[in-house]
């Protein structure tokens, strides 16, 4: 037993002194309750509103030396009473959310391969979807350079449903390959990025094998960022062809803009409008989808908090025309308050109607850190739905949408070696 004490107090010894090595151990728990009456879709009659607790629980730890950067990350995630207290065994909450390793070659050059979180520039097409308890991450390898200011990274991801000695058909709901390439350069005030994203998804022909096969598409686009003392701004720009998974051709864009403005320390106003193409009568025509598809962005943080459009929905329909107002408030350091306004119209013909208006969304939040590892945050959002929507959603019932939420979020660091810098 003391040989073992012993032998651990060498080893944190030997990472304390290491010049070029860092170990960082911390831990996440975040439980959010949610009251839904309307989210994501209309609420329909003759049935009770959701609520519900869930909760993410994480533990971290992070290894770096000149030569490695290492991650792994644990979670679990759990709906509150979705096992018994006599349980045997856990829904299947338990995972792997990211194991990587990243091998520095020089300064300028480095490689990361692993399971991972992507996410680039303002998550419109890459993103690790925070929001939700499980969040996004790929299985993926990437090559990254950068030298001053600018920073070039290529990507590559290749799914199987697991090890064969024959075939490779994937029937897991997730892409089957995935390259891309993006670029980013830093200037005084503006940043400006490029992607190009080619996204295989497998399509399977239960009758004819035959046509079994990956389909691809391509997104190519840029984000530009502006940011001056009090004024900021940033675009999106990005434009889909090649194929969608049944065939058709696709010819699909994103146009948005915003701009920030900062009053004063404590007030900051918003102002933007977002477009995405979509097929007349929510149906692509003459072989051609016009819809465009954000892919594996963080939707949650674009087009209201209701997650009424491209969270698992609205793919392939009638686009979206997104023009909203915001306004952040400061009340102290340590609190703050939110609210946007979104006004949302069908970007293609709606069947059944000649009013292109789907609704208006009020969004509401509020902000307290209690400590540097303890935050609490909470909202509420309400929905006004026009025709549009409730021809869209398949639903007259016209009854109120809400949804309203309070999460804590518990992230202590829990161990962290110290690491001299003085020497090279």
């Amino acid at each position: 037993m003391k040989k073992t004490a012993l032998s651990i107090q060498i080893l944190f010894l030997f990472i304390s002194i290491n010049t070029y090595a860092q170990l960082t151990v911390d831990a996440e728990l975040r439980p959010r309750f949610e009251y839904r009456h309307g989210y994501k879709t209309l609420f329909p009659d003759d049935v009770d509103a959701a609520s519900f607790v869930s909760q993410r629980t994480r533990l971290n730890a992070g290894f770096t030396n000149e030569k490695l950067n290492f991650y792994l990350s644990l979670q679990d995630v759990r709906v509150w009473g979705d096992v018994p207290q006599l349980n045997t065994a856990d829904e299947n909450g338990f995972s792997v959310h990211e194991a990587w390793g990243e091998l520095l070659f020089s300064p300028q050059w480095r490689a990361k391969v692993g399971r991972q979180e992507i996410v680039y520039d303002d998550h419109r097409i890459l993103g690790n979807v925070g929001w939700a308890q499980q969040a996004r991450s790929h299985d993926a390898a990437l090559i990254k350079f950068q030298k001053n200011k600018f920073e070039a990274h290529a990507g590559y991801a290749f799914n199987q449903n697991g090890e064969a000695l024959t075939g490779h058909v994937l029937n897991v709901n997730t892409y089957k390959s995935l390259f891309y390439t993006w670029l980013h350069h830093d200037w005084d005030a503006i940043g400006a990025s490029f992607l190009f994203l080619n996204n295989g998804l497998q399509f399977i022909d239960a009758e004819n094998e035959s046509n079994t096969e990956t389909r691809y598409s391509q997104t190519v686009g840029s984000h530009l960022t502006y940011k001056g003392e009090n004024l900021h701004l940033n675009s999106n720009l990005y434009y889909q062809f090649g194929k969608d998974v049944s065939n058709k051709d696709l010819s699909a864009y994103l146009l948005g803009i915003e701009a920030n403005y900062k009053i004063s320390q404590k007030v900051n106003l918003g102002l933007g409008g977002e477009l995405q193409s979509g097929n007349d009568n929510g149906v692509p025509a003459n072989g051609e989808n016009n819809a465009f598809t954000p892919l594996y962005g963080t939707n949650h943080k674009f087009n209201g908090f209701m997650d009424y459009f491209y969270v698992g929905n609205h793919m392939n329909n009638v686009g979206l025309v997104d023009l909203f107002a915001k306004a952040k408030l400061s009340a102290s350091e340590k609190s703050s308050f939110d609210v946007a306004l979104h006004y949302f119209l069908g970007a293609a013909d709606i069947p059944g109607t000649d009013s292109k208006q789907l609704g208006t969304e009020l969004d509401f939040g509020y902000s307290y850190q209690f400590s540097k590892d303890i935050n609490l945050k909470a909202g509420y959002s309400h929905m006004f739905a026009s025709e549009g929507l409730e021809i869209i959603k398949n639903n007259f019932d016209n009854n109120t949408n809400n949804w309203g939420w309070i999460m804590i979020t518990i992230h202590p660091t829990l161990f962290k070696t110290e690491t001299n810098k003085t020497n090279p």
